[in-house]
């Protein structure tokens, strides 16, 4: 994270900079000067015990039992309890079998307690399904063979696990809005969907529909993806419907607070329109200097990638007690309404950015998730770009590079859980998914040329060159993928360049040596394998562009004491000592200069 501002978003954000009121003492102040100061602390429940290992930890291989199944309907019903932090479920899941199957895997955390299953409509008895480290294993009344379909419903309550630091360290946060009323999101990215209901944890596990209905107090509202179906109001509570088709497993989450709603049509340039909605807690004029900018970012990203995959639902966004995440068709927003000096609002872009980028295209396994991060931060400076022209572009470009890492590769080539991609204790690469990945598709871009970088792209999200409202799906993708994509559009065998970038942790350096009048550049790489990055070198007025064919080229300057600039319109990511001394600095000195 950077000690300013974050680089980028999604989990690793930094706290936003205003306080969250926490609740009011009980008491009153004579009464609590008189007592202990246990006595007169915010009462909150206790804390459930610790999370397993399996559960803390989301995208664990899949069982057979899960892999058997087609995940077509959750339903799922949440009464949710503001004062007591209580979450009452009740989930009827739906699935059809690929393969013979005697019992169901569901991932549900241990801490919250089973109250009933049911298969098919039938009551099992408590014998017939347990929980131990997070596993939810049910066994069925009889074996179901390839083709058929079974609803197990599982009913269960309890305080689902509390955010620590969300978005990083996640789960429930339980908050109050600046008028003390209850203000209450989901961020599990981490720790996945089965923090708070019953569901396959894993990027492949994403439901094809999804009924969400949500209990809270009056006046309260709750906010959810895809589509309203309805409200309904009876002795003092209300229940929200939503429905969502293919929400990515995390993108699922709970809203709920003392929302306010603005909302307006987006007239796309593909002839069609949606909505657009934005729901906050307070600030009116704020809020709605955030919604102007919502057509802007949804026209330069569908002027660039492609349409809006969720049109036919809505582009939803929903002020949260932290930073940000996205959810789909709800983005969950809480960067105070920023400022920046590229004249947006990076975190409201950079989450947009990821409804094509992590729930259009959605990574078959975290070790891919340089697929949702990397993309989505570089939609940054090209959206920077686009404002504020070139100097924006670099300067934008220019802050990422300062903070690369480059301690453990992108991609392991192995599957990976997801808190195992993002820590660096664990070999992860940590923010280089978001800085680092997103430099090499720069870099990408200016090896092959625009046209080819954009089909290749709309390859990935949309599975066509050629994406139109209605002729695509969400999908997975694979870094294997993008690479078979890149060498298709491209004609070329690019398996050198992704090898070097996302393969191995270190950057290639460009050495360059002057013997005379002679300018010797080569490329040294990790492995020491092939490295044809063709390389501009400035001499003069004029650009030499070196194709560096086997790793070398050569320059005649006119004098030895010509200027030269290699690499002029910087367009290569390469080791810079100068960066790497920074790094070092910066490091050493965090939190010391204000």
């Amino acid at each position: 994270m950077r000690s300013s501002r974050p680089a980028s978003y999604g989990r690793r954000f930094a706290p936003p900079a205003r306080t969250i009121p926490t609740m009011r003492y009980p008491l009153p102040l004579a009464i609590c000067l008189a007592l202990s100061a246990v006595a007169c602390a915010p009462s909150a429940p206790p804390a459930p015990p610790p999370l397993t290992d399996f559960t803390t930890n989301s995208g664990a291989p899949l069982t057979p039992e899960q892999q058997a199944v087609s995940f077509e309907h959750a339903d799922l019903h949440f009464k949710v309890d503001p004062e007591a932090r209580r979450l009452e479920g009740d989930a009827t899941l739906t699935f059809r079998l690929k393969s013979p199957l005697k019992r169901v895997v569901l991932d549900l955390d241990r801490n919250l307690p089973i109250d009933a299953v049911e298969v098919d409509g039938q009551r099992v008895a408590a014998s017939a399904y347990r929980n131990t480290d997070g596993h939810l294993d049910i066994d069925l009344p009889h074996p179901l063979d390839t083709g058929a379909t079974t609803a197990v419903r599982v009913i269960y309550h309890g305080r689902p696990h509390t955010a620590v630091k969300p978005p990083w360290d996640g789960g429930m946060v339980w908050s109050t809005t600046p008028s003390g009323q209850p203000w209450i999101a989901s961020a599990v990215e981490g720790e996945g969907c089965d923090i708070f209901w019953p569901c396959i944890d894993h990027p492949t596990g994403r439901p094809k529909l999804v009924d969400e209905h949500v209990t809270v107090p009056a006046p309260l509202v709750a906010v959810g993806n895809g589509v309203a179906i309805g409200m309904e109001e009876k002795d003092g509570m209300r229940t929200y419907h939503w429905r969502a088709h293919e929400v990515s497993t995390y993108g699922i989450s709970l809203n709920i607070g003392p929302y306010r709603e603005l909302t307006a049509t987006y007239k796309s340039r593909f002839g069609d329109s949606y909505p657009m909605h934005y729901w906050y807690v307070d600030d009116e004029a704020k809020a709605r200097t955030l919604f102007a900018e919502f057509p802007h970012m949804l026209d330069f990203l569908e002027g660039t990638i492609g349409p809006y995959p969720f049109r036919s639902e809505k582009m939803g966004v929903v002020e949260t007690p932290y930073k940000g995440m996205e959810h789909q068709t709800v983005n969950a927003y809480g960067n105070n309404y920023a400022k920046t000096p590229y004249g947006y609002d990076d975190l409201l872009q950079h989450e947009l950015s990821h409804e094509w980028f992590g729930n259009q295209v959605t990574n078959v396994n975290w070790d891919d998730m340089w697929i949702h991060e990397a993309f989505a931060t570089y939609m940054q400076p090209l959206y920077a770009e686009s404002i504020g022209g070139k100097q924006a572009y670099f300067a934008s470009l220019m802050r990422l590079r300062s903070i690369l890492a480059n301690r453990h590769a992108i991609v392991s080539g192995t599957p990976r859980r997801e808190e195992d991609v993002y820590n660096d204790d664990r070999g992860g690469p940590g923010q280089d998914i978001y800085n680092k990945g997103a430099l090499m598709l720069h870099t990408l871009r200016n090896l092959i040329g625009d046209d080819a970088f954009y089909r290749s792209v709309r390859l990935m999200v949309y599975g066509t060159e050629n994406p139109l409202p209605g002729n695509f799906a969400p999908r997975y993708g694979t870094t294997k993928e993008f690479i078979d994509i890149v060498d298709k559009v491209t004609g070329k065998d690019m398996g050198w360049f992704f090898n070097v970038y996302l393969y191995q942790a270190a950057l290639p350096e460009l050495q360059v040596k002057q013997d005379g009048t002679l300018l010797h550049l080569s490329w040294r790489v990790p492995g020491n394998g092939p490295f044809p990055l063709p390389v501009d070198v400035k001499v003069g007025d004029r650009v030499v562009t070196l194709p560096m064919a086997d790793g070398k080229g050569d320059v005649t300057l006119p004098a030895e004491n010509t200027l030269y600039v290699v690499d002029p319109d910087s367009k290569l990511l390469r080791r810079d000592v100068g960066m790497e001394a920074y790094g070092e600095y910066a490091r050493q000195h965090r939190g010391k200069n204000r």
